[in-house]
């Protein structure tokens, strides 16, 4: 169950096993800074394996304790002063070699504690000196995102069908046309849509966007908004977008059931995430010409840097390019 305790939407079991400093620091990063709720636990997430760990590697608690088993909630800024940048590789070297850590895992936990200590250092000045300021850590690698190519995604809104086709497909339009996160679909509201074709979307740390709807995206929504539920829908959730078949707002988890179940239908797409369709949104509008400056904000990105990911090339095209050099049909005789 989430809750908001003392300014922070978190399971209330997560709350319970903060330390007074923790919980500030959390509700900061939600209420000032605009951190998703998600974000905000992984926050939480990162920092409790990494006291537990401290305390473990100090001896401070029973040999051989289970690390779930490792209280944080004695945690006091005076502990956290005898933190050493030592202690801090130390962690990672438990967490990569015997918790099997990727470097991407290993580059978000140390962005966990470079957020928390630079809070403690540079905003509330409980601390002198920050322990990890000259932190370095292994590179994540960059992968190339998957996503369905043209073929898969006509074939993927074909696919739909049932009940909630209507809704169904409205949601696949629109995680594919607009490039939308999963969390920003779910929390559209019907006021969202403007009667000038354009959709206000609420992303991450609150931030807003505007995107412009297309034909298929203005097509789906016509169709859908007459199907849209109004009787017997609570006043709280009378706002909202799309809804479950219990009449309230589809969950993130209801989302990824129903979308999980068409992607399933298409061979090759077994594995395949709703996430993979905002990668797809991108990738097909990219290479249909539109500017990675624009696609930046369209998706919402913070920095270009990671928009830019989207300008790899296609194994067609590498093959396009090698057949295109005027030595390729030169044989030896």
């Amino acid at each position: 169950m989430v809750a908001l305790i003392g300014g922070i939407s978190l399971k209330r079991e997560y709350i319970n096993q903060c330390f007074p400093l923790l919980r500030e620091f959390l509700g900061y990063m939600e209420v000032v800074k605009g951190r998703s709720v998600n974000t905000v636990e992984e926050y939480f997430l990162d920092l409790r394996t990494f006291f537990r760990s401290i305390k473990q590697m100090r001896g401070i608690v029973v040999q051989n304790a289970d690390m779930e088993d490792i209280e944080i909630s004695d945690i006091d800024i005076n502990f956290i002063r005898t933190i050493t940048l030592h202690d801090v590789y130390d962690y990672f070297n438990y967490v990569k070699n015997e918790r099997g850590n990727s470097a991407r895992a290993l580059a978000r936990k140390a962005c966990s504690l470079r957020v928390f200590f630079r809070y403690l250092t540079n905003y509330t000045h409980q601390l002198e000196v920050n322990p990890v300021q000259n932190l370095d850590t292994p590179k994540a690698r960059k992968t190339l995102p998957k996503y369905l190519t043209l073929e898969q995604s006509i074939q993927l809104l074909k696919s739909v069908d049932g009940e909630f086709a209507e809704r169904d497909y409205c949601m696949l339009t629109l995680l594919l046309n607009c490039g939308l996160r999963r969390a920003e679909l779910v929390g559209l509201n019907i006021t969202d849509i403007k009667s000038d074709g354009t959709l206000r979307v609420l992303g991450k740390g609150n931030k807003e966007r505007i995107i412009y709807l297309n034909a298929a995206c203005r097509d789906a929504l016509s169709r859908y908004l007459p199907t849209r539920p109004v009787d017997g829908v609570e006043k709280k959730e009378r706002n909202a977008l799309f809804y479950s078949r219990l009449k309230k707002r589809i969950s993130l988890q209801g989302l990824h059931y129903v979308i999980k179940g068409y992607l399933k239908r298409i061979e090759g797409l077994d594995d395949f995430s709703t996430h993979k369709l905002r990668h797809t949104a991108a990738t097909l509008m990219y290479r249909n010409g539109v500017d990675i400056r624009v696609l930046k904000e369209i998706l919402g990105h913070e920095n270009l840097g990671t928009t830019e990911i989207y300008t790899h090339l296609s194994s067609e095209q590498l093959e396009k390019a090698a057949n295109a050099n005027p030595l390729a049909n030169i044989h030896k005789k």
